[in-house]
């Protein structure tokens, strides 16, 4: 795209006229990046596509803890994308995250995840932005959506100076909307129910792949329900 050979013309100017290092360049590289995207995301409304033509990626992400605001970070993201309610099974999406501190013990345990492996990850800033590539013209999905919305608004906005603007659908509109009655709102308890198996928990791209089967079982099930885009599912969603 015309945007990165733009992108090492203004790394030369800014290194000579300001003085700064390479990393404080490709900061300003990121920054303008994320925001010319988001300005290209903002074209098309997504809220009126019909869900059967629906461009998705189900993503989700291990942390350290639940409070970015705490210095939690992310150590790994996972992705994989749909369009309708068909996975696109070999288009996915994974990469872990190096951080500068050790990870508590309870979080090595349950993600199998060590300090170990994230010396030769890349940092968020880095690897926020590739994932912003394969996500593009893409609607964002993700279960218990807040913990993902959180961590990306924290880290767009302390990272990149800019506000982290992509719609997050949590499955929660889908599966409430079809079985309204349920008490079932855990990943795995949402997938024992549908019958799905649940194959290596808490690996963020094992998790996004069981995400998106559950969210492809609940849009054929509200569609029956007569929700035909993702505006109607709002509405709906609105009612119970």
């Amino acid at each position: 795209m015309a945007f990165e050979p733009f992108m090492q013309i203004l790394r030369g100017i800014q290194a000579k006229r300001m003085n700064v290092g390479i990393g404080d360049v490709q900061s300003a590289q990121q920054m303008a990046f994320l925001r010319n995207l988001q300005k290209e995301m903002k074209k098309e409304d997504a809220l009126k596509i019909p869900l059967d033509e629906l461009k998705i990626v189900v993503f989700d992400i291990e942390t350290t803890g639940f409070n970015p605001q705490h210095g939690d970070e992310i150590i790994s993201i996972g992705a994989i994308k749909m369009h309708g309610s068909s996975i696109q099974e070999d288009v996915t999406f994974y990469n872990l995250i190096n951080i500068d501190k050790e990870i508590p013990s309870d979080i090595v345990t349950l993600t199998g995840i060590t300090h170990e492996q994230l010396t030769e990850a890349r940092t968020v800033g880095e690897v926020l932005i590739e994932f912003l590539q394969f996500t593009k013209e893409c609607t964002l999905v993700a279960h218990h959506a807040n913990h993902e919305r959180n961590f990306m608004q924290y880290i767009s906005t302390k990272i990149f100076h800019t506000p982290f603007t992509h719609r997050i659908v949590d499955t929660s509109f889908l599966y409430k909307i079809a079985e309204p009655n349920i008490q079932i709102s855990s990943l795995e308890g949402l997938c024992e129910h549908n019958g799905i198996p649940i194959i290596g928990r808490h690996h963020a791209l094992e998790d996004a792949k069981m995400t998106a089967k559950l969210w492809s079982i609940y849009v054929e099930k509200v569609k029956l329900l007569g929700c035909e885009t993702l505006q109607d599912v709002y509405d709906q969603f609105a009612r119970i």
